[in-house]
């Protein structure tokens, strides 16, 4: 590794770029494979084992990755794990997972989309829905103890959810009868026998609620679905409110100390002026601050690589970090912006928008994705709430002090070199994207770059 702006290169004009950070260490995985959402686990002897979703179905899918981070320096990828037989199940595929109280639980969509799945659906099967492992005795090997399906077949079945141990598992997922994922709460207190004990939906979302209307739950995502209202999440849930990012209707503040019956407490739309029609979830993830009365929302940018040349063909609305003060869950208001992320110095765009798009494009669908999320049930996560971790696409790992919740600084970045090779099957140029960020209870940050593994870094600036 070199010293200087970049932290090493994989080759001529491959490099990374790096603020107030260092790495400590990379994982390649086995080097044919990537990862999509990770999670944390520390067991009693101490160790730190990295669970990640490779949200990838067909013979070449692996579905769960484990890997040993005690020593940062020198992760070690242990194994890859598949759940199910990808013969009698060939479109089901893992994007999401979560890890509390020695429960392995992740989500399953049956493919890697809306769409995917293609020929005669009667003689097909997939899972959709979540399955829950015991990690306890021998987390390297998960012990089965049970499945549960959402009720839709060929659909995106659980995408994001939450679990942050005790006996409810909150989920964005489909629902007969409902347009889109709507969240739903279920009690695993039995593994074996798991049951749906209440959900909750945006009034538009009830399919006959529309005189005419008739939904097809594996119909391909556009910008016209993308625009409506539908859970993304993960519902995060502290005490007994319940906060939703819902696609176009933005954030929902809910009230759940009923669990069986979640009652809706107050709304702030961000369409207009935010979120490109071609971007991700209109509102991605909405992260209570526990303790501050803040949360924490953002618009889904995208993957550069989606966005053929001549799709962008006039100036995309903005994605970006929001702060929004919930101190009245009845009227949640907007109070800061998010930095756009700073562009290196010598970085080869002037900017992240027209990053890989054709010259003379009106700059693209940039923006955030995934957040480092902290649950106190969780304890080697790192539970900092004036800290933000953000991980920007194209971008790379973003780090915020939010320790003043009107004025937010960008402190320090990370911009891997972009993968030489190809894992997940994204169209487009094969460009650094990082995806997921897990931050452990000791400081270290984990960061996934789509396919190109893992990176493990630290801070060196003082907080």
């Amino acid at each position: 590794m070199s010293k200087g702006k970049y932290f090493y290169s994989k080759g001529e004009g491959n490099d990374g770029y790096i603020k107030n950070l260092e790495v400590l260490g990379f994982c390649d995985l086995d080097g044919k494979a990537g990862m999509f959402q990770m999670a944390l686990y520390k067991t009693e002897a101490g160790r730190y084992l990295l669970y990640g979703a490779a949200f990838a179905a067909g013979p070449e899918g692996v579905g769960i990755m484990i890997s040993d981070v005690t020593d940062p320096a020198n992760p070690v990828f242990i194994k890859k794990w598949r759940p199910f037989d990808i013969d009698e199940y060939p479109t089901t595929s893992i994007p999401k997972v979560q890890i509390a109280e020695d429960k392995l639980i992740f989500a399953l969509t049956s493919g890697s989309g809306p769409g995917v799945l293609v020929g005669d659906r009667a003689k097909m099967k997939s899972l959709q829905g979540i399955m829950v492992y015991d990690l306890k005795k021998d987390p390297e090997n998960p012990e089965y103890l049970g499945y549960w399906d959402c009720g839709v077949p060929y659909s995106m079945g659980v995408h994001r959810f939450m679990y942050n141990g005790g006996p409810y598992v909150h989920l964005s997922a489909e629902a007969d009868e409902h347009e889109g994922m709507i969240y739903r709460i279920v009690d695993i207190s039995d593994p074996a026998n798991i049951t749906e004990v209440g959900r909750w939906w945006a009034p538009h979302q009830y399919i006959y609620g529309v005189p005419g209307r008739e939904v097809d739950h594996s119909a391909p995502h556009n910008p016209d679905f993308m625009d409506k209202g539908w859970m993304h999440g993960p519902p995060f849930v502290i005490g007994d409110k319940a906060y939703l990012g819902y696609g176009g209707d933005g954030l929902y503040i809910l009230d759940v100390s009923d669990m069986t019956r979640p009652k809706a407490l107050g709304q702030l739309k961000f369409m207009p002026a935010f979120s490109s029609r071609l971007a991700g979830a209109r509102t991605h993830t909405a992260l209570p601050l526990k303790g501050r009365d803040l949360c924490v929302v953002m618009n889904e940018g995208e993957r550069f690589g989606f966005i053929k040349d001549g799709m962008v063909t006039q100036a995309q609305s903005m994605n970006n970090i929001h702060m929004v003060d919930v101190s009245d869950p009845a009227n949640p208001v907007l109070i800061a912006e998010f930095p756009y992320p700073e562009v290196p110095e010598d970085f080869p765009a002037p900017n992240f928008n027209v990053y890989c798009l054709a010259e003379g494009s009106k700059g693209g669908p940039f923006g955030p994705h995934n957040l480092h999320e902290p649950m106190d049930n969780k304890p080697w996560l790192e539970q900092r709430t004036d800290v933000v971790y953000d991980c920007y696409f194209a971008a790379g790992l973003r780090v915020y002090d939010v320790s003043d919740p009107f004025y937010i600084k960008e402190k320090a970045y990370f911009i891997p070199p972009n993968p030489t090779k190809k894992f997940f099957p994204f169209p487009g140029p094969m460009m650094a994207m990082t995806e997921d960020v897990v931050v452990d209870d000791r400081g270290y940050i984990i960061v996934d770059a789509n396919s190109d593994g893992f990176y493990i870094l630290r801070k060196t600036y003082e907080d």
